[in-house]
């Protein structure tokens, strides 16, 4: 599909700290969906696991530069950009010696600003049609380092959560972190949106949660609701997003109306 004029950049962090809650399956899926709809895309694998990357096809070599090495300063971002297997979407791996990084960081300066010069960087390099419309930074499941170098670096932060009894357990200490991040590091983060992830329409706590998190975040709070699908757990092992390994599945059809109702609300936010 013929990719759409560059317009404004938007960086979107997905972040939550308590695992397993679809995070990295979100992150992977929606670039995919918006990669297919013509946007242009870089995902950036924050992850020390690096399940972003592998679920994309790509692999992870200790020679290869990564964005432990970008955080670092020793190399720009735009020499790890790698292609995948999907058109318009390209990733930025991680590696495993950003379990480290925490510990290198805080002996920097601007060490909460790291990303986000890199990307400043990235964005002064590229010629203006060749520049992403997107970048979603897939964040750790903690609030350390790495989660705040792309909290200070996003103009909005996604939130996966699960559909289940602890739903909203860390969530207001995920928006009291939001709001320091507001005050002392980047004053343009704003909540983009909830995503409602793993949710089983047969099981009635599902509802009830999904119910409870609309009471109290309201509009913030994206009506596509991700469903638990055997497909989508399925396809990273096969280096794919769901939407390349079954398109039509319930999950794949989840994801692209995400992606529809997440350009409709940026589009909004741009015309107020």
């Amino acid at each position: 599909m013929e990719r759409k004029a560059f317009s404004t950049q938007r960086i979107l962090a997905l972040a939550n700290q308590k695992g397993g809650v679809g995070k990295t399956t979100t992150a992977i899926n929606l670039a995919t969906a918006l990669a297919a709809v013509g946007e242009r895309v870089l995902l950036i694998d924050l992850d020390p696991q690096g399940n972003a990357s592998t679920g994309l096809g790509l692999q992870r070599s200790p020679q290869s530069g990564s964005t432990y090495h970008v955080l670092l300063g020793d190399l720009p971002l735009v020499d790890i950009i790698k292609n995948t297997v999907v058109p318009n979407l390209d990733c930025a791996s991680s590696s495993l010696d950003l379990l480290g990084a925490e510990l290198e960081l805080a002996t920097l300066e601007r060490r909460n600003f790291r990303l986000r010069d890199a990307l400043n960087d990235l964005k002064s390099a590229q010629p203006l049609h060749e520049r992403y419309s997107y970048v979603l930074l897939d964040c750790p499941p903690s609030l350390n380092l790495l989660t705040m170098n792309a909290l200070a670096a996003a103009d909005g932060i996604l939130v996966p959560l699960q559909c289940e009894f602890f739903a909203l357990e860390g969530l207001s200490q995920l928006l009291k972190t939001v709001e320091r991040v507001r005050a002392n590091l980047n004053d343009k983060l704003q909540i983009q949106g909830v995503i409602l992830t793993m949710h089983d329409k047969r099981n009635s706590l599902s509802e009830q949660v999904a119910e409870d998190v609309r009471s109290v975040l309201g509009e913030k709070v994206y009506g596509t609701v991700i469903p638990r699908n055997v497909r989508v757990s399925e396809a990273p092992s096969h280096g794919k997003p769901v939407l390349l390994y079954d398109q039509s599945c319930a999950g794949s059809q989840a994801y692209i109306r995400l992606a529809s109702e997440m350009i409709r609300r940026e589009q909004k936010l741009k015309a107020a």
